[in-house]
């Protein structure tokens, strides 16, 4: 048995299921030859990605890594979402996460003195 649980959430089966859709209707719109269906296709598979984000956000997705056993469950909600989960982009591009020191900016380090003779 695996350590991870990739995935096995609402947001992750959600988002799996709006694309599947908008897949399919790709694939009708490059058998028929209509660039309206691939183009509503690809909109679709992109509402997805946006669903999936707000749910993570929201807490039924999952923070990377290895979670407790007890919170594999797919109705488990994630109660640390509002904080931000550090190492996920998703997080991160929300603005969450971050504190005051991962924010401010690294000083630079003075270069190396090089002699010329």
């Amino acid at each position: 048995m695996s350590l991870y649980d990739e995935g096995h959430t609402i947001a992750g089966w959600t988002g799996f299921g709006i694309a599947a859709v908008g897949s399919a209707v790709v694939g009708c719109g490059v058998c028929a030859a209509s660039l309206p269906l691939v183009a509503g296709g690809l909109v679709v598979v992109a509402v997805s990605v946006l669903v999936t984000w707000a749910l993570h956000l929201a807490g039924w997705g999952k923070p990377p890594g290895v979670r407790p056993r007890g919170d594999w469950g797919m109705r488990t909600r994630d109660v640390r979402a509002r904080q931000g989960h550090a190492g996920c982009v998703s997080c991160r591009l929300a603005g969450r996460g971050r504190t005051a020191t991962s924010a401010a900016p690294m000083p630079a380090e003075p270069a190396p003195a090089t002699s010329v003779e």
